[in-house]
């Protein structure tokens, strides 16, 4: 049967049903004529409205609060009408009046859509009514009760969804704010709560009865779904992505994360989990923002839970160990400086590889104890330069990313340059030139108003080198490895090269270059101006008293 050529058949019979109903607003809506058809109860669409969902906008019926949710409804019929709708209804609860004279109060607002045989919407039966005091002081306790949805009762609405499409292709999806604490600092917390709230009531409109979602925790959401293939997958998380992106004119970008059923005897809630170790794997990644599951990820995780474990074992039994990679002269053959790298010691399994443990550092938040560890090393190493009679030379720490949003670091710094008695020209900061710019400029002037030596480490690793250079307040740049190897190729790479250490020279910074590895790198360099280098060519990280063996001899 076809429900368009049918519905005329039925008018008069849905007609006598509403018409008592006067707390309801009943009405057709046939889109391709773009004709209202009062249906019954309250008219408050006129009669040559055409879109009535524009009507509701243009006239103030709905709440300020909500219009960003209703334009996500609006959206999704307007797709349904040109290019077709997987479901045959949307209900959308939202704050909306009557007329001009009544106050906002909750409604639910159900369209029922008509389609042809291409899926298009051609009519659409709205019913919107006022809710209950009842179901309002319901919905308020829902909200309060599970605001992260019980899990229990989503686990078994999941659960049911799998059982009914046993012949069907069944996927988690879960996703998340880029560094949501962010817009928490940058726009309150009030707006981050009400980002959360149009998330929420928009994935309503966006997900159909049979992708049951829930918000886990903060702005982890989940949501699960039926598909045939991967790419219908991507065209849901595109649709996810275009329909809650940009609230209020505000810039964020999602992470998801992907697992696909496979053994339907398992817990639902093991399939979560994986797609949240999906997710949580390319957190930082500038280049992927979706990523599927993978056995190897299992394997990783198991990795740096090991890590972890270990890791507060480790600072009481001082197993981090300060290594020192000395900073040459090129033209005298001296140590100039040194720059303090973390090594960890362990007692059972040796020296762990900081590629192993700084990255699960980085991600949870450890890294700024370490850096604490390092920084107290270098200025005692200092200290004990000076006691031995030692002409001692500048140590540059690392300050993470984590230090950048606030000047605790600054305040840290400057009681172990006190604690130690050392000039505070010996305690060098390097800071990523490829972390996040936003905040730098401004704690980076702090720092160098404090007193403090300032370095730009990796120079050259991300897109934003040339415009820092602009405005930049760092005191001496730091040629990254990979900048030095790969444009040394080449006879164009190598004026790159030269022109951008010419270049900075000539606004009065100072040039080291890292990751030198051959003679012939460092005389190119010198050829070029840069006097200052670190790298394999010279000597790897050492311990401090091997360090100690070479900077004695170097000084002779």
């Amino acid at each position: 049967m076809n429900i368009v050529n049918e519905s005329e058949k039925y008018m008069d019979t849905i007609k006598n049903i509403f018409r008592n109903d006067v707390e309801t607003a009943h009405f057709l809506w046939r889109c391709r004529e773009s004709t209202v058809v009062y249906m019954g109860g309250r008219h408050i669409i006129a009669d040559d409205a055409g879109d009535p969902y524009e009507y509701i906008r243009r006239n103030g019926l709905i709440a300020p609060e909500y219009l960003p949710v209703f334009d996500v409804f609006c959206k999704s019929v307007e797709e349904g009408i040109f290019s077709g709708i997987s479901h045959g209804e949307l209900p959308l609860d939202v704050k909306m009046r009557f007329n001009d004279d009544e106050d906002f109060r909750f409604c639910h607002m159900y369209n029922l859509f008509l389609r042809d045989n291409d899926s298009r919407i051609t009519e659409v039966l709205v019913n919107i009514r006022p809710f209950t005091k009842k179901e309002v002081f319901d919905r308020q306790i829902l909200d309060s009760f599970s605001s992260d949805k019980n899990p229990g009762i989503y686990g078994n609405i999941v659960a049911e969804l799998i059982k009914k499409n046993p012949d069907k292709n069944i996927a988690f999806i879960q996703f998340d704010v880029e560094r949501f604490k962010l817009i928490n600092q940058n726009y309150g917390s009030d707006i981050g709560d009400e980002l959360i709230r149009f998330f929420n009531d928009s994935m309503h409109v966006i997900c159909s009865s049979d992708q049951p979602f829930c918000r886990l925790t903060a702005d982890i959401f989940m949501v699960v779904t039926c598909f045939e293939d991967k790419q219908d997958i991507l065209e849901f998380i595109h649709r996810i992505e275009l329909r809650l992106g940009g609230y209020k004119g505000m810039d964020y970008r999602f992470i998801f994360g992907v697992s696909v059923v496979d053994d339907r005897s398992r817990q639902t809630r093991y399939y979560g989990d994986l797609a949240a170790m999906a997710r949580q794997s390319i957190k930082g990644n500038a280049l992927q923002n979706i990523c599927f599951y993978e056995e190897r990820m299992m394997t990783d995780i198991r990795r740096r839970q090991i890590i972890e474990e270990d890791m507060h074992k480790a600072v009481l039994n001082d197993e981090f160990a300060m290594y020192l990679q000395p900073k040459y002269c090129i033209s005298t053959g001296k140590i100039i400086g040194a720059e303090a790298l973390a090594r960890w010691v362990h007692p059972q399994k040796g020296l762990i590889s900081p590629a192993e443990f700084v990255p699960v550092f980085e991600k949870n938040g450890f890294i700024v104890k370490l850096d604490r560890i390092i920084w107290e090393k270098a200025c005692c190493k200092i200290r004990d330069w000076i006691d031995k009679g030692v002409e001692p030379v500048p140590i540059s720490v690392n300050v993470s990313r984590e230090y950048l949003n606030g000047s605790e670091s600054i305040r840290i710094l400057k009681e172990l340059v006190a604690k130690y008695d050392i000039p505070i020209e010996l305690l060098e900061l390097e800071i990523t030139e490829s972390v996040d710019s936003e905040g730098v400029e401004s704690i980076v002037k702090q720092f160098k108003d404090n007193g403090f030596t300032m370095l730009m480490d990796d120079f050259g690793s991300g897109y934003s080198s040339l415009n820092m250079l602009k405005t930049t307040q760092f005191d001496v740049l730091k040629i990254d490895r990979g900048f030095l190897s790969e444009f040394m190729e080449s006879d164009r790479g190598r004026k790159i090269i030269s022109h951008t250490i010419s270049m900075s020279r000539d606004i009065g910074l100072d040039i080291i270059a890292e990751g030198v590895e051959t003679g012939d790198q460092a005389k190119f360099l010198y050829e070029c101006g840069c006097n200052a280098a670190q790298g394999f060519y010279y000597s790897k990280p050492v311990p401090c008293d091997v360090f100690d063996s070479i900077f004695i001899k170097s000084s002779k």
